[in-house]
């Protein structure tokens, strides 16, 4: 298909529709794409992996290494041209440590390999899948889109929400870290959002107001979530070159201020308390790297830019290497993930202050939405400035990275300037809009893969 689209707009169309009641939307350089109905499924839970190629299911163990037996699960595909997306909470990294007790009932990895996977472009869009009658009427839906300009987004207030509990909470980390317990962490909390929202036109308005580094849209047994990525996790190519692009130090952008933006950009690069945040964590992802890197390939490719995402400015890098001949691109997942800038220093320290002072399971809060395909690609993005629905409950989840220099006031103001990249963009839901679909609409097989265009 050769026309002149709007991607974001398509991929909404595609979500919109009731072909399928499972799909992953994934934006990356330029491309959104859509990957729709589930021809195969990957789950793994406290009990174990659950796993269906076409017809014939699997259950395994629960795992030692869940990185390395979901590796396995996929080297078994009885398809050759496989491509995957899916999302791992952030608990994953709690079985990962072998540390059991931290894990709550829960899913900690939900992958499909998509019925259909449509790229869409500004300059048209590619369809694949084993229907062709289906992807000429998905085709159909590209080509047709528009807008719906009637929805108007409004803002929520998340300053209102949880303050003297979460100063707490800072504090009592800040203790910890100046006896020595721990170098840093990022504690997070969640606000409620008390009214129904539209979660499609959310993600486009909220993808219309800002700039991330991957997108997402996502509709899986129940969760479903629409985020703006600042940063990804783990990037593998197919010719073995590793890439994590860590963010930490933080200050508001205000886009119709330009002359205030410049003055905080200035004291975020002069704050010893932000390079130092900064410095450590692109140290532990070097360090990470190292050990799924050929010897001598780690670097650094960029150090402490300022980065503008959304609401907020960063401070920026990135950490490259070579994949080394002996490992995967699920290695280099399992050796990064959870990020660094989602979690802390050391990471299982991190892990039980994280526990100890937020009021649940993070979920895919600080976990990765991820593709990957048969030729070893992957490329994961941390879930940041989302919006979650589940279970009835819709709601905005915020962290800061706390190190000894930190104080209360201000990790909650950091709280808030992230929170509303997000907040200011939700769409409230038309009355009497019915519930979205859980189950697929439609089935077919992925054992045939086909490029149409048309």
């Amino acid at each position: 298909m050769r026309a002149h689209i709007d991607p974001l707009v398509a991929v909404g169309r595609l979500a919109r529709s009731t072909t399928f009641g499972k799909f992953v939307v994934y934006e990356r350089d330029g491309t959104w794409t859509f990957a729709g109905g589930a021809a195969a499924e990957i789950v793994l839970d406290h009990n174990g992996f659950r796993t269906r190629w076409h017809d014939r299911e699997s259950l395994r163990p629960f795992p030692e290494d869940p990185a390395r037996a979901f590796a396995e699960i996929l080297s078994e595909a009885p398809v050759d041209d496989w491509s995957l997306y899916g999302w791992t909470a952030f608990e994953f990294a709690y079985a990962q440590a072998g540390l059991p007790e931290l894990l709550a009932p829960g899913v900690l990895l939900h992958a499909i390999v998509p019925q259909v996977e449509i790229g869409v472009r500004a300059d048209g869009a590619v369809l694949r899948g084993d229907d062709r009658r289906l992807l000429q009427v998905l085709a159909d839906t590209v080509a047709e889109a528009s807008e719906d300009v009637s929805a108007s987004p409004v803002s929520l207030a998340v300053e209102e929400s949880g303050g003297e509990e979460y100063r707490t909470a800072v504090a009592s980390v800040v203790a910890d870290i100046r006896a020595k317990r721990l170098t840093k962490a990022i504690v997070s909390r969640v606000v409620p959002v008390a009214f129904d929202i539209d979660l499609v036109a959310t993600y486009l308005a909220g993808r219309r107001g800002n700039t991330p580094a991957r997108s997402f849209l996502l509709n899986l047994d129940g969760l479903r979530a629409a985020g703006f990525s600042p940063e990804t996790v783990a990037e593998v190519s197919a010719g073995g070159r590793v890439v994590s692009r860590p963010l930490a130090g933080t200050r508001a952008l205000h886009a119709q201020d330009r002359v205030r933006s410049e003055r905080l950009r200035a004291d975020l690069v002069s704050d010893p308390k932000e390079v130092f945040e900064h410095a450590v964590s692109v140290r532990l992802a070097c360090e990470e790297m190292e050990s799924v890197c050929r010897a001598g390939t780690v670097g650094v490719e960029e150090f402490m830019r300022v980065q503008e995402r959304g609401s907020v400015q960063h401070l920026a890098s990135a950490a490259v290497g070579r994949l080394a001949d002996d490992r995967g691109p699920w290695d280099v997942f399992a050796a990064l993930f959870p990020a660094v800038t989602a979690s802390g220093i050391p990471k299982a320290a991190a892990y039980r202050a994280i526990r100890a002072h937020e009021t649940g399971p993070r979920g895919l809060y600080g976990g990765a939405v991820f593709t990957a395909d048969a030729q070893g690609a992957l490329d994961s993005a941390l879930v940041l400035r989302t919006v979650f629905q589940q279970h009835g409950r819709t709601w905005l989840q915020a962290g800061a990275g706390i190190v000894a220099d930190s104080t209360p006031d201000r990790e909650f103001e950091e709280t808030c300037e992230k929170m509303r990249s997000v907040a200011r963009y939700l769409v409230p839901a038309a009355p009497g809009t019915p519930p979205d679909a859980d189950a697929d609409a439609a089935a077919a097989s992925a054992a045939t893969r086909h490029t149409v265009t048309s």
